[in-house]
């Protein structure tokens, strides 16, 4: 993992990076942390999504960061405002983990991490972006980087080590 400036990506936060510096966010459990890059362009974006949907929301100030249906729309607008073209975009993700067990089957609103990983493949899919790779499901936490050079993300988890993806 590389050494360069880290810009580090709250829980329901996003950012981007166009002067080649490491995105990186912690505490992936149920959460999905979606990366955009453009190889030509060499800019990275990061979102570290909460929920899968805004409809839910309560707040008068909607943040937008927290919900897949508005942090990738968001992303991508940042991204193409440093350079980034939309058809070059390549996403990868990871996180979505069903963090606990149930005794009886999960209803569907128990299961947060499924249905974040569904909702942003949803909104890629909306945009035409295609997911080169992903590290989703599993009952276990992540933290992940991305190298705003080379687009490669990092994966790490105290059981499986780091995953190059």
């Amino acid at each position: 993992m590389s050494e360069s400036l880290v810009v580090k990506i709250g829980m329901a936060d996003l950012n981007v990076s166009a002067g080649g510096a490491t995105l990186r966010t912690t505490g992936l459990g149920s959460c999905v942390g979606v990366t955009l890059y453009d190889p030509v362009a060499r800019v990275a974006g990061m979102a570290h999504v909460m929920l899968p949907t805004s409809s839910i929301a309560k707040d008068d100030k909607l943040n937008k960061a927290k919900y897949a249906d508005t942090a990738i729309p968001e992303l991508i607008a940042r991204l193409q405002y440093v350079g980034a073209a939309l058809g070059r975009l390549e996403a990868k993700l990871a996180g979505g983990a069903q963090m606990f067990t149930f005794s009886s089957p999960a209803s569907d609103t128990m299961r947060i991490g499924p249905r974040n990983v569904e909702a942003c493949k949803e909104a890629l899919r909306r945009y035409n972006i295609p997911i080169k790779a992903e590290d989703t499901g599993g009952n276990y936490g992540r933290t992940i980087e991305i190298d705003g050079t080379t687009g490669t993300l990092y994966v790490r988890s105290v059981q499986y080590g780091t995953k190059e993806l």
